[in-house]
């Protein structure tokens, strides 16, 4: 039995699209939150809560891109929902955050600065063996099964609140009967 849609659910798996503009601004996101909330470990749980929100919102983000001309739709809406997950955090805070920031340390292995092993010697001669885009990728899958789980559950809300409004009516509509008769 196939089931008809006004508008079809969110898919399971993140879109090609969004994928790349996590790749595209995954950097700059975990940079600008870690600098938000002073270098707090929930700035990694921070920046996944947002890309959570612009992936619950992806399709109408991506609309706006197409057939309003907006190009940076889902930009704005992912400094947008930064701005405001950052001012939640720090209404939560139980005392007053001073953030500060720091400089980031040179990253110098102690063997490496005093000669150290061959092998630290040699690591930057070597290529690299992470492959690139794999944070990127893993980041969006993430934040898209959030988005995917929090849809579901509105959606659930939404017939628990229409079964709710359904049996009100239908209260309603028994009382005035029986008071006619």
């Amino acid at each position: 039995m196939s089931v008809m849609y006004l508008v079809p659910p969110m898919a399971e798996e993140p879109p090609h699209d969004y994928v790349v503009f996590v790749a595209t601004y995954l950097a700059d996101l975990r940079s600008s939150t870690s600098r938000l909330v002073g270098g707090d470990p929930e700035a990694e749980h921070l920046y996944m809560d947002v890309l959570a929100d612009v992936a619950c919102h992806w399709r109408r983000l991506s609309w706006r891109r197409r057939l309003l001309g907006r190009p940076y739709a889902a930009r704005d809406y992912l400094q947008h929902r930064l701005d405001v997950r950052t001012k939640q955090w720090r209404d939560d805070q139980m005392y007053e955050v001073d953030v500060r920031v720091l400089r980031p340390q040179p990253y110098a292995p102690a063997l490496y600065r005093r000669g150290g092993s061959i092998a630290l010697l040699k690591a930057p001669l070597l290529a690299d063996t992470h492959r690139a885009g794999a944070m990127a990728t893993a980041d969006a899958g993430i934040a898209w099964c959030q988005a995917y789980r929090r849809q579901q559950w509105h959606a659930i809300g939404r017939r628990v609140a229409l079964g709710i409004l359904l049996i009100l009516t239908l209260i309603q509509t028994m009382s005035a009967i029986s008071v006619d008769y």
